[in-house]
């Protein structure tokens, strides 16, 4: 399933943070968009996060693959020492600017928080041809932690209107740096292109041309997202 030998690479986010690349991950990328399109009428919407379109939980099997490759490759470099818990998903992002609720209008991290001595990862597998269609931004807060968190929680409650009248944010999918997030690096898409990072750095899908967007996965912006919780290794 995976490369044994990808091509490998980090950018440093400039925050004690790392983004690390692996290039051709896949032996044959081709098979999970078969899977997606022959499974298409299974993805749903999820109610637990913000994701802008609908997703397809992965067999148990390939999430424990992935796992595999993640403890063998990054997992230490990422602060894990031990998975407790990983799942992956196929993502396929549909939905139009105006759709998009203020929750999906911002950068996110992929948990609100984490137990002492634990730490969470998080992948992203690019499985379309077309750059165009957009990677993954990288942001850090401008303001305090306090007032990040209080922003986070009302972008789950207050629609449009008000979140735009009380934070100045505007709908759209996030893309460049506002107010309140600095954008610090972005990863461009690259097909079979395996990126790993810390679980709570703030991110976003960098989707720039989001009329390019299509619910078809051969030619969508159709991703496989792995999501790992880890103990923390001791420093």
């Amino acid at each position: 399933m995976f490369n044994a030998s990808p091509d490998v690479s980090s950018i440093d986010l400039g925050n004690g943070q790392a983004c690390h690349v692996f290039d051709n991950a896949l032996r044959d990328p081709q098979q999970l968009i078969e899977l997606a399109v022959a499974r298409r009428a299974e993805f749903q919407a999820s109610g637990h996060n913000a994701f802008p379109g609908p997703e397809l939980r992965m067999p148990e099997d390939f999430s424990a693959a992935l796992d595999g490759f993640f403890a063998l490759h990054v997992r230490r470099a990422l602060g894990g020492r031990r998975t407790l818990r990983a799942y992956s998903r196929l993502s396929l992002v549909t939905l139009t600017p105006a759709q998009l609720s203020p929750a999906q209008s911002i950068c996110h991290r992929d948990r609100m928080q984490i137990e002492p001595g634990r730490c969470v990862a998080a992948c992203v597998l690019y499985l379309f041809h077309d750059p165009a269609l957009g990677g993954t931004g990288f942001y850090r807060p401008t303001r305090s932690e306090q007032e990040t968190a209080r922003l986070v929680h009302d972008s789950g409650q207050l629609d449009a209107a008000a979140m735009a009248a009380k934070y100045g944010l505007a709908g759209g999918y996030q893309t460049s740096s506002s107010a309140w997030f600095e954008k610090i690096a972005c990863l461009p898409a690259r097909f079979n292109r395996l990126i790993f990072y810390n679980g709570m750095q703030f991110h976003s899908g960098d989707i720039t041309a989001p009329e390019r967007l299509t619910e078809d996965p051969r030619s969508g912006r159709l991703t496989l997202n792995g999501f790992f919780t880890c103990r923390q290794a001791a420093t």
